[in-house]
């Protein structure tokens, strides 16, 4: 038997393999709403044989996006508008899942494909927040650093976004704490430097993203999962880093999480990472032996035995595809034949299985 295709259960929610949809974002929404490219990218990846199907980083409000295009969930027309995905994701035999997210400093970004520049007011961005005041880079606009009220204000606004997601379909939500976004900088020292409750002490910088894991999985029905990402690591001496991570992981153990979604990077810029096939895979190797919690492993995951060694030598319980998922929708059945594992075909494409 394949661990790569083998069941996965989660609670109740049964995965039946191993292979993850990673949350992708496309930048093609108008004010928040997935559209028919939405449709269509992530309904392909369900049709491609992927266990979980994750939705791209979804804001709980306008300012909370990356970008102007980014997906949202701060209102009943997102509910309505994520509802015909998550009914075709589940159709094919996918769990349809989402990423909950607020950008922090990164928000108010142009589109990649444009450069990624920051947008200031003026050229259609907007005032970005952060735990501290300190700027992603000098040619960031610097942020508005939160008080008690307005971080009050984000727990509740993460509240209401996974109750929409709820009642848009979704039955797995991840709570975003990766990449340099809100949460992240609430986590790493390199960016928190608050002298409150939130800040200091490794206790203090987990605060809110705890409060708002434990208020997702408070509100989530207990029978399916939910995950939460980080970045295990920022790079940089003095930063967040693995240590951090497992005890960050022990907490969310405690309060319910059920996946460790574990990836690096993204706080700080021009952080020297060492990108190579399978580079992030020891992190999720080491929350998951320390931290006693299931994890996910992600960073250049490319071919099917890659894949099935993370698996069988226990590093992971779940690898999540991103990149490789863009390239090939259908990925998973490619590994199935190249790890000589019969799978199911869907009927309309059976004729290409032989």
């Amino acid at each position: 038997m394949s661990h790569l295709f083998s069941p996965l259960q989660l609670r109740d929610t049964t995965f039946k393999n191993r292979i993850f949809v990673s949350p992708m974002c496309q930048y093609s929404a108008e004010g928040g709403m997935p559209n028919q490219w939405h449709m269509v990218h992530y309904g392909s990846r369900a049709v491609g044989g992927a266990s979980l199907v994750m939705v791209e980083a979804s804001a709980v409000c306008p300012a909370g996006r990356i970008t102007p295009w980014c997906t949202g969930l701060w209102s009943e027309q997102h509910v309505e508008a994520f509802r015909p995905i998550t009914d075709f994701i589940r159709q094919q035999g996918a769990v349809p899942a989402i990423q909950i997210a607020h950008a922090g400093r990164k928000a108010s970004s142009d589109a990649p494909w444009r450069g990624g520049n920051y947008l200031p007011i003026g050229a259609g961005g907007w005032q970005t927040v952060a735990p501290s005041a300190i700027p992603v880079t000098p040619a960031h606009g610097t942020p508005h650093a939160l008080n008690h009220d307005e971080i009050d204000d984000a727990v509740q606004m993460f509240t209401d976004a996974t109750h929409r997601a709820l009642a848009a379909g979704f039955e797995v939500a991840e709570v975003h704490c990766a990449h340099g976004y809100l949460l992240n900088e609430f986590l790493s020292p390199l960016s928190n430097r608050r002298e409150d409750e939130y800040g200091g002490s490794l206790e203090n910088r987990c605060r809110l993203p705890l409060k708002i894991a434990k208020a997702v999985r408070d509100i989530w029905p207990q029978q399916w999962p939910v995950f939460v990402r980080i970045s295990a690591t920022d790079w940089i001496e003095g930063g967040w880093d693995l240590p951090q991570s497992i005890q960050f992981s022990r907490w969310l153990k405690e309060i319910g999480i059920d996946l460790i979604d574990c990836s690096t990077g993204g706080l700080i810029m021009d952080a020297k990472i060492p990108v190579a096939p399978g580079f992030q895979v020891p992190f999720a190797d080491g929350i998951r032996k320390e931290a006693g919690i299931a994890t996910g492993a992600v960073g250049m995951i490319t071919e099917a035995l890659q894949a099935e060694q993370i698996l069988a030598s226990g590093q992971a319980d779940v690898v999540l595809l991103a990149r490789e998922l863009l390239r090939d929708p259908y990925w998973p059945l490619r590994a199935a034949r190249d790890l000589g594992v019969d799978v199911p075909w869907h009927d309309q494409y059976v004729r290409a299985k032989l």
